[in-house]
């Protein structure tokens, strides 16, 4: 395959993903400013935690001159100037599929395509709370479609083998993000962790990734932090968790190695990295600092993707 090729596979699978992230990130938000302002002693920044875990804060500064529920929902799902909202990671999409369109099966083109196309009658558009809501729910429908089609449609081999590289390493990210903002930034000082606030925000945290159901069925408990960062980080039946992320990552990368003969730094990095997960404590994590562990989980999840580009991208 040649490298063009593998590049646009892997990235129109990463731009996919991140718009399904930020559409569950903005939904996270409206469902937290939703609660009265009285609510656990609240103080309004779910805003201020969205754009610190999805967008790019300085280039917001120059775009608009407060953060707030309107500003921080065009930034992150319609601005052209922002390269990862949602319109952008759509569009970039929809051009990376078109360039290598003899390399998707019809119904992955099909779901981008016409996603790009549906996108573009958003544009221009005043919408309403709960249209906003209707459009975050189509940009996940979407990126579930596309998800599904290429794992139900797609020859196992080098292509799929990126595509799902892809999928995992920016998923790997996403999750580490949301983590790192619910525990650094969304609960206000006046708010003591375990109390009603926390509890509910933990709980739309689970809803957000879809793994509510998954927690109870897991621990058949309460919810509790130290738990739920368990299940988002090392429990590998988990899809979205770092473990599994990382399962996936070294299965395919490996697959991809043994079609081409040759093993290197990616091949390394992601199985020194799941190897760290499968022998980490989450009491040890906490002990230690959950933020410090998700910032180095961050900065190496960027070393591998960079790379997976230098190896097999360039």
């Amino acid at each position: 395959m040649l490298s063009r090729t593998a590049d646009n596979l892997y990235w129109l699978s990463r731009y996919a993903e991140r718009a399904d992230f930020l559409a569950r990130i903005l939904d996270a938000a409206l469902r937290l400013t939703a609660l009265p302002s009285n609510y656990g002693g609240r103080t309004s920044n779910e805003w201020a935690s969205a754009l610190s875990s999805a967008g790019d804060p300085e280039l917001f500064k120059t775009l608009y001159d407060a953060v707030n529920e309107h500003t921080v929902c065009n930034f992150l799902a319609f601005s052209a100037q922002n390269p990862s909202s949602i319109r952008s990671c759509i569009a970039t999409a929809r051009e990376n599929a078109r360039s290598i369109r003899t390399a998707l099966t019809t119904e992955m083109w099909d779901t981008i395509n016409g996603a790009w196309l549906e996108l573009r009658s958003y544009e221009g558009r005043d919408l309403s709370r709960e249209e906003f809501t209707q459009f975050l729910d189509w940009v996940k429908r979407v990126s579930l479609t596309f998800d599904g089609s290429a794992y139900r449609t797609m020859l196992r081999n080098d292509a799929y083998w990126f595509t799902r590289a892809g999928t995992a390493i920016e998923r790997a990210d996403n999750t580490a993000r949301i983590l790192d903002v619910k525990y650094q930034i969304l609960l206000p000082a006046s708010e003591r962790v375990g109390g009603s606030l926390d509890y509910f925000q933990w709980t739309t945290i689970l809803r957000e990734v879809s793994a509510f159901n998954a927690y109870h069925w897991v621990y058949r408990e309460s919810i509790k932090p130290v738990l739920v960062a368990d299940l988002l980080i090392l429990n590998p039946e988990m899809p979205r968790s770092l473990a599994s992320c990382y399962r996936m990552l070294v299965e395919h990368l490996d697959l991809i190695a043994d079609a081409y003969g040759r093993r290197g730094e990616s091949q390394r990095l992601a199985s020194n990295m799941r190897a760290k997960l499968a022998g980490a404590d989450i009491e040890r994590i906490f002990a230690s600092g959950l933020h410090e562990f998700i910032q180095g989980f961050i900065v190496e999840n960027n070393g591998l993707g960079a790379a997976i580009s230098e190896q097999y991208l360039v």
